[in-house]
């Protein structure tokens, strides 16, 4: 599989450990960071280790989990920078999943000024959404990524040995990025998935949702239009996955939290945007057959609302959407109000 070009920079999927190595030694960076979690560092830095060879580095290491995508841990990766001596001609390289990607990239991104980073994902959510299109942040008082910058890596390289390491649970959270793509970009990418299970996916169908997230990102790099895209199911599906990571014992994954949003997300498409019920039936059906059913609360609707109302998305206080209008197609800066995001968290809990 060829390299994808992004704005600045390429994904690599062949031997794409091989290729950080060659950029390694071509960049001639002053030193070289590796950001991992205590995951990664078992079971995913052995194969970097291999792949470097004798070039050397620092590892820093954080606590794994989306509770610790904060400001106080990047103040922490910002410290070992310093205390390693890291300089402008350093380049930290993020190991692991949606958390490290996102939070590394922050840290590199204002450490200095701004150091070089490049992105290693290693879960299936983090290769086909979260280290593609420059966006970089932490979380803060319940509201996810609303600390951050949009700030482009050298390069991602996607190696997909790493999937071996993941259980069935995190393959699902990664399966709903791809299911996201189809149903807003690609509706024979969904057709495809209606018959595959998350640990089934080829190497050609993460290429080709890495390919739809490159495109979308391409053509507005700092999502003022078509990108909003990008958020169809994340407007409740975040306010879900932030509310469960502060009120349940086994907090949702990301990506079960927004299949929760595509159902309800797709209601509204339905009610508002021309989705036809056929088609919402058939996005229904396939989302069930791979979540199970979480339990909203009704009590908890005021909490999620409040949730939703601080995202970053939003305009002039109105609640903003990105809505299909058929599988395949989706709008964006669609403004719903609270009784019509009410009715669709009803749907779930009864469809």
């Amino acid at each position: 599989m060829k390299p994808i070009k992004s704005i600045s920079y390429s994904v690599y999927f062949e031997n794409s450990l091989q290729e950080l190595s060659k950029f390694l030694m071509e960049s001639k960076y002053s030193k070289i960071f590796v950001l991992v979690d205590s995951n990664t560092e078992i079971h995913c830095l052995p194969l970097l280790q291999d792949a470097l060879g004798d070039l050397e580095f620092d590892m820093i290491e954080v606590t794994p989990g989306e509770e610790n995508k904060n400001i106080d841990f990047c103040i922490g990766i910002w410290r070992m920078l310093l205390d390693f001596g890291a300089d402008r001609n350093s380049i930290l390289i993020n190991l692991g999943g949606g958390v490290i990607t996102d939070m590394g990239g922050f840290a590199a991104s204002t450490f200095k000024r701004g150091i070089d980073f490049v992105q290693v994902p290693t879960t299936l959510l983090s290769q086909v959404d979260a280290s593609i299109g420059g966006k970089t942040g932490v979380d803060m008082e319940n509201v996810k990524n609303i600390i951050g910058t949009f700030t482009q890596p050298k390069a991602v390289f996607i190696n997909n040995g790493f999937l071996s390491t993941l259980d069935q649970r995190e393959l699902r959270s990664g399966y709903a990025e791809v299911v996201k793509h189809g149903l807003i970009y690609d509706f024979s990418l969904f057709e495809k998935l209606k018959n595959i299970k998350p640990n089934e996916l080829s190497a050609e169908i993460i290429y080709r949702s890495v390919e739809i997230k490159n495109e979308v990102v391409i053509s507005d790099p700092f999502e003022k239009g078509i990108r909003k895209i990008l958020n169809f199911g994340h407007t409740i599906g975040h306010a879900v996955e932030s509310y469960s990571l502060h009120h349940d014992k086994k907090p949702l994954l990301h990506g079960e939290a927004i299949a929760i949003g595509f159902i309800c997300e797709a209601y509204l498409s339905a009610k508002k945007n021309g989705l036809q019920k056929s088609e919402l039936r058939e996005i229904l059906d396939t989302i069930r057959t791979v979540y199970p059913a979480y339990k909203v609360k009704k009590n908890s609707y005021s909490d999620l609302i409040e949730i939703m109302k601080k995202d970053k998305k939003n305009n002039a206080g109105r609640i903003s959407f990105s809505l299909l209008s058929a599988i395949g197609k989706c709008d964006f800066d669609i403004y719903c109000t609270e009784e019509e995001i009410i009715e669709s968290l009803d749907f779930y809990t009864t469809y």
